[in-house]
């Protein structure tokens, strides 16, 4: 009888330094394993997510990727989409240019550029939808679980969710100082999270860096994530935002941002994103960014 195993990587997404950015496992060859045991190893490798490479088993996509948290399964990961394809190009089993990539959130357009040793994916998904602002109440609670003052805030920026696959709560700050400041109390946020609807909340600052730029942080307790480093994910949701509020500069139809995350966490990295823009409103989203390969090793299962 056959031995079967798995060859796992350990990657750093939105990065170009070993060490920083977001960490994320991709196992390569999964199709030999059943749901509970990419549960078990996604657990094992304890990164706050994991992808799995599945080969495709229709003719509307090139391959498939499950993503798996140490707790359970998503729909759809960011930064961890990045890493899968990184990996698969390193690996040999992925070329330069386009394909389709399935998960449970759907189809995704994947473009892969540059060499293993220096990578770019990029990876296109729908916009969001803006959900209408939080009530005074809610804000009040939000604000004394974060510990800032109203005058802290972004006054152009409504503090409102986001959903697409995932839902994640926008919120603006004034300045980096306060920012980088903050300590939220996560089990209070994990009690606020069904009443405001959000399993992620995304404080950030506008021209952090210069025009066009921005600092965040990420916080997702009720995920079992107290700090994100980087989330392209994130970061997406924050473009359509932006240009849903005419707080994002729109050129030719495209809108763009260079997003700052992980400094916080000593695990900074850079998130690209593109909006396309029809009549005002965010059409199509373009996550990118390049990743690092930490180690890789291969997994004997029997």
């Amino acid at each position: 009888m056959a031995r079967r195993s798995v060859k796992v990587y350990q990657v750093d997404a939105f990065t170009d330094t070993r060490f920083t950015g977001n960490p994320a496992g991709v196992v390569l060859g999964a199709e030999v394993l059943d749901e509970a045991e990419m549960q078990a190893l996604a657990r094992e490798l304890n990164n706050s997510d994991s992808a799995f490479v599945l080969p495709a088993d229709g003719d509307d996509h090139d391959v498939i990727l499950r993503f798996f948290t140490p707790k359970s399964e998503v729909g759809f990961v960011g930064h961890a989409t990045v890493a899968a394809h990184v990996a698969r190009l390193a690996a040999g089993l992925g070329t330069t240019g386009t394909l389709r990539q399935k998960s449970r959130s759907g189809i995704q357009s994947i473009t892969v550029a540059g060499t293993p040793d220096n990578p770019h994916v990029a990876v296109t998904v729908a916009p969001p939808n803006c959900l209408p602002p939080l009530s005074a109440e809610q804000k009040g609670q939000l604000l004394d679980i974060f510990g800032i003052e109203t005058a802290a805030i972004d006054p152009k920026c409504p503090i409102l969710v986001t959903k697409r696959a995932t839902t994640r709560l926008m919120m603006g700050l004034r300045s980096t100082e306060m920012l980088a400041a903050i300590e939220p109390d996560l089990e209070a946020l994990k009690r606020l999270t069904p009443h405001v609807g959000a399993d992620g909340y995304l404080l950030f600052v506008r021209d952090a860096h210069g025009p066009g730029t921005f600092e965040a942080r990420l916080f997702s307790p009720v995920l079992g994530i107290a700090e994100d480093p980087v989330s392209g994910n994130a970061h997406g949701m924050l473009g359509a935002y932006l240009v849903t509020h005419g707080l994002l500069p729109v050129m030719d139809g495209k809108a763009r941002l260079k997003g700052y995350q992980g400094t916080s966490m000593q695990r900074p990295g850079i998130v690209d994103i593109e909006v396309s823009v029809t009549d005002g409103k965010p059409t199509q989203i373009v996550i990118s960014g390049t990743a690092r390969i930490v180690f890789t090793t291969e997994i004997a299962l029997d």
